[in-house]
This record gives structure tokens, C-alpha cells and sequence, in this order.
């Protein structure tokens, strides 16, 4: 069983595009979500993705996650089965401090919003904070990618 566990940040402003090793364009739906379970279509780039996601834990830092990479074609055609609300970002890997923050750049309905994510191999694992990381999110499931296609930023 493949545990991920991250934390959230909103960012403060975008000095880490200067600081970035890579972005990519990513467009992302959900086929299901139910209490318990999210199955995610991902196309990044040329390439598409599947991931089932577990339930988080209270804290919202932890959670089973499974994904394969499958073939371009298949996760077009797999897109148009999604719910409503596309997600649509950039992503940026900026390493800093001995880890990689994954900063998501919204766009479309979450135009505005920008969040940073850390992956870390246990929950009380310390790191650095880079100066334009702002508030811890982490839990707020407001934030989560599937509840920005159900209720996007600009609607809060």
C-alpha cells in the first residue's frame, strides 16, 4: 500500500517561478469521488495518468495513493467521462532545502490561486520553508483539487 503524505501552503508571491527546475500544463478531472475513494484522470504534458486516492487522515497529511501512467489517447477519451469542473494549472518543481515543493498555478474558474505542496516521508518529518510560502492548508478541503471543480476559487 503506497501512503502519500504531504503538506499544503498558499504562496505568497511568484518568486519560486525563478527558482523553478521545471513546469509542466496539466488538465485534471475526476471520474468518482465518494466518501472513501477518488479515481483521477491527469493529462501532463504528452502524458496521460489514472490515481485512486484514499480517504485522508484527520489531519488531511496522509492518504493511500495508487497511480499508472497510461497512454495519451486513452486519457483523452477517459477525460470526457470526468464530473464537471476540469481542473486546469501549471505545475512548477522547485527544489528547496533538500526537497521538491510542487507549485500549482490555477487557472480557468481557479484563476487567482496559487498552492504549494511538499511531499514528505512521515508526518512529523521537518523541512525548510522558502520565503514565499505562506499559510498552511493542509486538511482545509476547500483546497482540495477535487472540491476546486465542485466549488472553485472564485466562487468562495
Amino acid at each position: 500500500m503506497a501512503i502519500e503524505t504531504e503538506r499544503k501552503f498558499l504562496v505568497l508571491s511568484d518568486c519560486y517561478k525563478a527558482e523553478a527546475e521545471s513546469s509542466s500544463r496539466i488538465a485534471q478531472g475526476y471520474i468518482g469521488t465518494v466518501p472513501g475513494r477518488t479515481v483521477r484522470i491527469r493529462i501532463r504534458g504528452d502524458r496521460g495518468y489514472i490515481t485512486i486516492k484514499g480517504n485522508s487522515t484527520p489531519d488531511g497529511l496522509s492518504r493511500y495513493e495508487w497511480e499508472k501512467e497510461i497512454p495519451l489517447g486513452e486519457a483523452e477519451e477517459l477525460m470526457a467521462l470526468c464530473q464537471k469542473g476540469i481542473i486546469e494549472k501549471t505545475r512548477f518543481l522547485v527544489p528547496f532545502g533538500g526537497h521538491v515543493f510542487e507549485v500549482d498555478e490555477f487557472y480557468g474558474d481557479n484563476e487567482g490561486l496559487t498552492l504549494a505542496e511538499i511531499e514528505l516521508g512521515s508526518p512529523d518529518e521537518s523541512f525548510e520553508r522558502p520565503s514565499w510560502l505562506g499559510k498552511e492548508v493542509t486538511g482545509d478541503a476547500r483546497y482540495y483539487n477535487k472540491m476546486l471543480g465542485v466549488k472553485p476559487f472564485k466562487d468562495w
